[in-house]
């Protein structure tokens, strides 16, 4: 049985992640702060908690080695999180991440999959944004993101495969639910206010669905080796401008959901191209935005996701403010 070891997994995509894995019999480690609650994960006999913090280089030192697989999804995510505490993004997106390499690496782990972001790539004009444009991040957030996918790329050797994934937004619903993601924020206002609010319309975003994004890691674990050596792949479907999310969860959620539309100064439009992953590992989405809201719109008809619109669990910058995290 294989052994996998994630960081983040008590997160949005861990939560999601933990369960599938479990499901296909492989043992895992689940390493997170849990700001969100240990509850997103129930026991399992093949699971182990680890509570900790990956700038602790000695817990790392402790508990990776043994493992097959690192799978690497801890990050302070989105950019308002940054501005928050900008020490703090850094110290946890970039500061911690090449330790925490080079133990994987000394502790014979085989391969190391780490979760960047589409952002990297900045505002692109082409038509497709395949791996190899250039990469202009714009924020602190995307700028730790390409570095770390630099200091990544020199460990890969014959028996330490790294792999590198760069998502589109992710949307659905998880035990550990973000309402602070492009999809599930509209979709959210819609259900429980009746109205969203539009600023702009017209920028691109790209959309993955949860369960997809669960799937691309767990195809990161199967596929040979010499598939994804040292490469990079982004994991996208859906590039859809705000406004079209916008009148997709309006025909899903009810008729009386109004839309407002208000001018706004943050054009920044973002859209990837996934055609690599799907030529190189014959990778292809089976779910779409619809399929995201609907699931959403399920949870809050079941009062999964109570006080939505104020509980601070459901927005990363809040939980921090809350809990002061240093």
């Amino acid at each position: 049985m294989k052994k996998i070891f994630i960081t983040g997994a008590g997160g949005y995509v861990g939560a999601k992640l933990v369960p599938a894995l479990l499901n296909k019999n492989y043992s895992v480690t689940a390493f997170d702060l849990f700001i969100y609650g240990e509850e997103v994960l129930d026991k399992h006999k093949n699971l182990e908690v680890v509570v900790g913090d990956i700038r602790n280089t000695n817990i790392l030192d402790k508990v990776i080695p043994g493992h097959d697989a690192v799978i690497h999804l801890a990050c302070i995510s989105n950019d308002p999180s940054f501005e928050l505490n900008p020490q703090l993004g850094q110290s946890i997106n970039l500061d911690a991440f090449e330790p925490m390499v080079q133990i994987a690496k000394k502790s014979k782990v085989e391969r190391f999959i780490y979760a960047s972001s589409s952002s990297v790539y900045g505002l692109k004009s082409e038509k497709n944004v395949t791996e190899e444009v250039s990469l202009e991040p714009l924020t602190d957030y995307s700028k730790f993101k390409v570095e770390c996918e630099k200091i990544l790329k020199p460990f890969n050797s014959e028996d330490f495969t790294t792999v590198t994934i760069r998502p589109a937004t992710v949307c659905g619903y998880s035990r550990r639910q973000r309402l602070d993601v492009v999809v599930n924020i509209l979709t959210n206002l819609a259900f429980n206010k009746r109205e969203i609010s539009i600023f702009g319309g017209k920028q691109l975003r790209p959309n993955i669905h949860i369960d997809d994004m669960v799937r691309s890691y767990i195809l990161m674990l199967e596929a040979r080796k010499d598939k994804i050596s040292g490469e990079v792949f982004n994991v996208g479907y859906d590039n859809l401008s705000i406004e079209e999310i916008a009148t997709k969860v309006k025909n899903i959620i009810g008729e009386d959901v109004k839309l407002k539309t208000t001018p706004t100064d943050d054009n920044r439009s973002y859209h990837i191209s996934s055609s690599k992953i799907q030529k190189q590992l014959n990778f292809s989405p089976m779910f779409g935005v619809e399929d995201a809201i609907k699931d959403l719109k399920l949870a809050f008809e079941k009062k999964l996701l109570p006080n939505s619109l104020t509980d601070d669990v459901y927005f990363n910058i809040k939980r921090m403010e809350k809990i002061k995290l240093k």
